[in-house]
């Protein structure tokens, strides 16, 4: 079992053990740099520029993350199932049955994959928390692809169900939903705006008028994993500066819209 560094002994995460998919960059990179310093030790994975290598979609490179966890550390407290592809804006009429497989095994099956094999080794050590990343995008149209989009739904439920088949295993399953957040995977929005002189417009549509960034997401994963969540279970966490709480609307058209 793996000794506890005297400066990680205090901390949200102290003593956590927790895989973070999808940690070479963005959101992934931000989750993984917060948990260690909240005391986590963390097995960083992702198909490059991470401490291990990984395709979530791949049953053995599941299982040997949470072997990793498990034979090399002691145990797994948490698994952040947070690696995910956009495949693009194409719509249904366009993507191919062949896009939609990729789309869904990483999207959703990599998740619920997270979930087969964390689970049972997460009871061994007491409970601990899974946390998948979903997306606005899976609570109504207008976020994404139609394949992107579906998944993101699908993991959604997939919490839900995945709660309630672990009932009395201490093992609490939640999902986040970004929105629109900087990262490599929207990179190509942003450098559009930007180039056409519209950064401001970026995020407009939310109440709180901007995009957010990939620290903004790995706070609400922080508090997932921690032991601060305990009793919040099955739960989509919608983190979009409001954009989702409203159909839409024109603000000048809707009274009063601001102090």
């Amino acid at each position: 079992m793996s000794i506890i560094p005297e400066n990680t002994r205090h901390g949200r995460l102290a003593g956590k053990i927790i895989v973070v998919t999808g940690a070479g960059s963005g959101i992934g990179k931000a989750t993984t740099e917060l948990f260690r310093n909240e005391g986590a030790t963390v097995i960083a994975a992702d198909l490059k520029d991470a401490d291990h290598i990984a395709d979530v979609g791949s049953e053995e490179d599941v299982i040997r993350l949470v072997s990793i966890a498990r034979e090399e550390h002691g145990g797994l407290h948490g698994f952040f199932a947070n690696a995910g592809i956009s495949g693009g804006l194409a719509g249904i009429f366009e993507q191919t049955p062949d896009d939609w497989a990729e789309i869904l095994r990483v999207n959703l099956i990599g998740p619920a994959l997270a979930i087969k094999h964390a689970a049972p080794v997460i009871k061994e050590v007491g409970g601990g928390s899974i946390i998948c990343t979903a997306s606005v995008a899976g609570l109504r149209s207008g976020a994404g692809g139609a394949a992107y989009s579906a998944s993101k739904a699908g993991v959604i439920s997939l919490v839900k169900t995945a709660a309630q088949q672990l009932s009395g295993s201490n093992v609490r399953v939640n999902a986040i939903c970004p929105g629109l957040i900087e990262t490599g995977m929207t990179q190509f929005v942003y450098e559009r705006a930007r180039a056409k002189g519209q950064e401001g417009k970026l995020g407009h549509l939310n109440p709180l008028r901007r995009g957010g960034e990939p620290h903004e997401i790995a706070n609400a994963a922080l508090f997932l994993a921690s032991d601060e969540s305990s009793y919040v279970n099955g739960h989509a966490l919608v983190v979009d500066g409001g954009l989702s709480s409203s159909h839409p609307f024109n603000r000048q058209d809707y009274g009063r819209t601001a102090i």
